[in-house]
């Protein structure tokens, strides 16, 4: 026996992440009436889940930082200077690009605010569990929550889960990892406190620290570099990303080794650090995870896939609804990032049909599920370019448009194209 209609949207957002909340924002601004579905208790996917607390893709490459990102962007930019932080380009000193900080409670706090500001109705500890379809159009999602399940319709839907879940109940097919099947490593950014303020981070000191760490150590060190590191916006904690571990595959095994190693590595580099680099002596492992830093997983059949060709040329297109600026990196070897430049203005397009599955008319992807070949991939899937393709989507779930021409106007129009 189907199960009743309880409630219906015009637009419902699977995730809430930066594409889920850019979809959201983007459906909301458009005039739809909007669910967003969150599996856990907060807002800001990856900056949140995995302690990855920066957002790359809002510039381009350069000695001075363009922006590439607006609208909705701009919108959870302006909540996040509220909750405390600056919001303002921070170059990278290990790889010259232009980043933004942040901190992760701050980050929830802004998600939430920005979403209540657009009157966006959010369910966490919610995940879409079941897909009712008819023809080429999804009617109706079941979501699974602590009340257990219920039914909810919509006209437009957009997948913003990272992993695809939303496409993969919805019958879509999809390739996992790259055309060969491999997938990029994950990985575990930690959080270090009991830092003495008075000393500067060395990366000399911690290079060597490396060094000596990987004649003996039980978790050899691939990032000879030291990793990439910087201080919490508002803390005195040190954000490090120094763990990257290849994945066999997306199953729960493979992961549960994954997360586990991952903690028992932490440990061991934190131990590293207090032994044998000044200013760290009295330094603990504050947090790790929640989860492990996932960046592939599956990628559902799009009506056009983005390509290496179309980053390394800076290919620019009429239909295009975002931009995408940030150079391609690939994570083939765990610890041992590649990166390949975007070419023309610096930045590439968009195009909408990359934001449209095949088989559904009602059916958006946003965020590292859009289509794109292995290298474009790279680019593409981090969370700046991830506010701007859900900004896309979302307008173009809201306003039931297939023509990039007339959502890439809505998205100019609200501010995120130029």
């Amino acid at each position: 026996m189907s199960r009743k209609i309880e409630s219906e949207y015009d637009v419902i957002v699977a995730g809430g992440g930066a594409a889920g909340v850019g979809a959201a924002l983007g459906a909301a601004r458009a005039g739809a009436k909007v669910c967003l579905v969150e599996k856990y208790g907060f807002l800001g996917g990856a900056a949140t889940t995995s302690q990855v607390l920066a957002y790359c893709g809002f510039f381009q490459q350069g000695r001075t930082p363009i922006k590439a990102v607006g609208g909705a962007g701009d919108l959870v930019l302006e909540a996040m200077r509220s909750c405390g932080m600056t919001g303002e380009a921070y170059n990278s000193e290990t790889t010259g690009n232009w980043i933004i900080l942040l901190n992760p409670e701050g980050t929830k706090l802004a998600f939430d605010r920005v979403l209540a500001d657009h009157g966006v109705d959010v369910l966490l500890h919610s995940r879409v569990a079941a897909a009712t379809r008819t023809a080429n159009r999804i009617e109706s999602v079941t979501v699974a929550g602590m009340e257990g399940r219920r039914r909810i319709a919509a006209e437009g839907f957009v997948d913003a889960t990272g992993d695809a879940n939303l496409s993969l109940v919805a019958g879509i097919a999809m390739r996992e990892g790259d055309d060969q099947g491999r997938l990029q490593a994950v990985s575990a950014p930690i959080r270090i406190s009991g830092l003495d303020p008075e000393v500067p981070f060395d990366r000399e000191a911690i290079k060597a620290a490396v060094r000596h760490y990987n004649a003996s150590g039980a978790y050899p060190i691939t990032r000879d570099d030291g990793g990439i590191y910087t201080r919490i916006p508002g803390t005195g904690d040190m954000w490090w990303m120094i763990i990257d571990l290849a994945l066999r595959d997306l199953s729960s095994s493979s992961f549960t080794w994954a997360e586990q190693r991952a903690r028992e590595m932490a440990h061991d580099y934190v131990a590293m650090l207090r032994a044998h680099v000044p200013g760290f002596e009295r330094c603990f492992l504050a947090q790790s995870g929640p989860q492990i830093g996932i960046r592939e997983s599956r990628h559902p059949a799009t009506r056009y896939e983005m390509t290496g060709q179309d980053l390394a040329s800076g290919r620019q297109r009429p239909d295009s609804v975002a931009r995408a600026a940030w150079p391609a990196e690939l994570h083939g070897e765990a610890g041992k990032p590649v990166y390949h430049s975007v070419g023309g203005p610096g930045y590439a397009s968009v195009p909408l049909d990359s934001l449209r599955v095949r088989g559904l008319e009602n059916l958006f992807v946003a965020g590292r599920v859009i289509g794109a070949d292995p290298v474009a991939y790279g680019s593409v899937r981090v969370m700046g370019t991830a506010f701007a393709t859900g900004e896309a989507a979302g307008i173009a779930a809201a306003i039931g448009a297939e023509d990039g021409e007339t959502v890439g106007a809505e998205v100019r129009r609200l501010g995120g194209l130029t």
